[in-house]
């Protein structure tokens, strides 16, 4: 590991164990919160990079006192041979502070277990990669710092464990009726699992939602992504749609 990975890792126990302490006090709400939602895309895409045509992305979540558990996952509509993926994540937010772990499961993936099968932990014969993040939402500002800790995780130059990375700044403000998010994501350094050979701007994002009126009681937001990414040299429109009771 290099000397920047030494110091992003001790820097993430540091905050994490800062977290715990400061957050010993904190008054939450007492009722447990339940998501069931879907988005409709006509493009998969995440954090710059194309994963898929058409999809169809359920949600599926608990929350009590700022801690969470949602599964989420993708399937493709118009393309079967499109990657299935199923993700778990666990995370707790107290005030603009959160942070969490993710289990990202796909049907195929490169170097994984050839048979897709969900229990199959082996690294790098495994379709599991594991990821923590931490991060801040300063309201008009987020900042969030996500590294790959372990399963089938992409390769360095030397061919080693890149413990990938990704950071992200979000700002959301509001124009013409509509809620906009700017979004600005690097990779830090070079890893198989984003395409990079060194620190590399990978999506540029700006990303519009709009409530649609069905009737009196029930709305259905709208959303519109135009993504860029440097990196690749890649852009994308994306138009989506939210069901949620």
């Amino acid at each position: 590991m290099t000397t920047i990975k030494k110091k992003v890792s001790r820097l993430f126990v540091l905050t994490v164990l800062l977290a715990g302490a400061a957050t010993a006090g904190a008054q939450e709400t007492e009722k447990v919160e339940a998501t069931i939602a879907a988005d409709i895309v006509n493009q998969y895409i995440w954090r710059g990079q194309d994963l898929g045509n058409v999809a169809l992305q359920p949600t599926l979540g608990v929350a009590y006192k700022g801690l969470s558990l949602t599964a989420w996952g993708s399937v493709g509509l118009s393309e079967p041979e499109d990657t299935k993926e199923f993700d778990l994540t666990l995370a707790y937010q107290t005030g603009g502070f959160n942070i969490g772990v993710t289990d990202y499961w796909f049907n195929k993936i490169d170097d994984g277990d050839p048979d897709g099968r969900y229990f199959m932990y082996k690294s790098h014969s495994t379709n599991h990669i594991f990821e923590a993040n931490v991060g801040y939402d300063f309201g008009f500002l987020s900042l969030q710092w996500y590294t790959n800790f372990a399963g089938n995780d992409g390769k360095n130059k030397s061919l080693k464990r890149a413990y990938s990375s990704y950071f992200e700044l979000s700002a959301p403000f509001k124009f013409a009726t509509c809620d906009w998010t700017a979004t600005a994501g690097a990779v830090p350094y070079a890893t198989t699992s984003y395409g990079t050979t060194g620190f590399a701007v990978t999506n540029l994002a700006l990303k519009a939602v709009k409530d649609i009126k069905v009737t009196d009681t029930f709305s259905i937001p709208i959303f519109a992504q135009v993504v860029a990414n440097p990196c690749s040299q890649k852009a994308y429109l994306v138009l989506g749609l939210t069901l949620q009771p």
